[in-house]
């Protein structure tokens, strides 16, 4: 009975604990929290409902004669490492509807990178179908490896292209996408960056499923169909003179210290009034690795608290801050 006894009394400690006014004021607030979520997903799926019957909604637009006068776009994709599912990723990349004129360029820092000879049997493949090529950046010294990458692969770019798009390697794209974004780019030339988000497909890691919940939460602020204070590096397209004439110093700021390339962007776009949006058809699927730890993960939240941290420094809309260190309590 004295076994007994002494679970009793700890189920009635646990008890008064669980109504006490801490215990109450934690529990309203996670319901808070639960619901304003809530509503933001739904909000996201009421947004974003009509737009996946298909990229095209008009099928007259992928009529030839509607394709040739179609502004050049240049896709810049700096590369780093090969994982497992970026060749797949790659051949999303270069696999599109656009009629207009597209180069890719896939941007490595050495010849020693695993990147590099992937991407080369790649393109070695496809060279009749595509115009794609890999361009070596060399090392960075004044920015980071991923921007440094980045403005190599824009000072490469075709002379008449009229907009540049980045994608990371992780981003895996419908045939559709480019055209749906350089049409949104001709309909509003006010656009400064168009960007999108990635859908994560969990792996059943420990990890993998970490990184979703971590971005779930975020994925809200892409879901205005239109307008966002929100950036992902993943996925930005801009018009390419913005770079050939340094406009807002969107070159120099990148390139002289510039450690987050979103992050940068986000900051000029804020500091002179510049759009931003997020179309409803800006959602890649983006597999997660299968050996993702939740080292890994701890990892990569160090790494984006530290990039805030440092943005914030540098007249970051204090909006993304909020949301950071807001969703910061609720993270596994």
């Amino acid at each position: 009975m004295s076994a007994l006894d002494s679970l009793d009394s700890i189920v009635v400690a646990a008890s008064r604990a669980c109504h006490s006014p801490l215990a109450i004021f934690i529990q309203f607030q996670g319901c808070v929290i639960c619901l304003a979520l809530a509503l933001g997903w739904a909000f996201a799926a009421y947004v974003r409902a009509a737009a996946f019957t298909f990229l095209y909604h008009d099928m007259d637009k992928l009529e030839h004669s509607n394709q040739v006068d179609l502004p050049g776009v240049s896709v810049v994709m700096p590369l780093k490492g090969f994982g497992e599912h970026n060749l797949h990723n790659w051949r999303t990349q270069i696999t599109t509807l656009y009629g207009g004129p597209v180069e890719f360029l896939f941007v490595v820092k050495s010849t020693e990178d695993p990147a590099y000879h992937a991407i080369s049997m790649l393109l070695k493949d496809s060279q009749e179908e595509v115009d794609a090529k890999v361009v070596i950046a060399g090392y960075s010294t004044t920015c980071s490896q991923k921007i440094h990458n980045q403005l190599v692969g824009a000072e490469k770019m075709h002379t008449d292209s009229k907009y540049m798009l980045f994608l990371d390697d992780g981003v895996r794209l419908h045939p559709g996408t480019i055209g749906t974004l350089a049409a949104e780019m001709v309909k509003n030339p006010e656009i400064f960056i168009q960007t999108g988000y990635p859908l994560d497909l969990p792996s059943g890691s420990l990890g993998s499923y970490c990184i979703y919940e971590y971005h779930m939460p975020c994925s809200m602020g892409f879901a205005t169909g239109g307008k966002t204070f929100f950036l992902w590096g993943g996925c930005m397209m801009m018009h390419a003179n913005d770079f050939r004439l340094d406009r807002f110093g969107v070159v120099s700021e990148l390139r002289d210290g510039g450690y987050s390339d979103d992050m940068t962007l986000a900051a000029i776009a804020g500091a002179h009034k510049r759009l931003i949006t997020s179309p409803p058809v800006a959602v890649f699927p983006h597999p997660l690795a299968s050996d993702l730890s939740f080292g890994r993960y701890w990892n990569y939240l160090r790494k984006q608290a530290f990039v805030l941290k440092s943005c914030l420094k540098c007249k970051l809309d204090h909006e993304q801050g909020t949301v950071f260190f807001t969703l910061l309590p609720i993270m596994p």
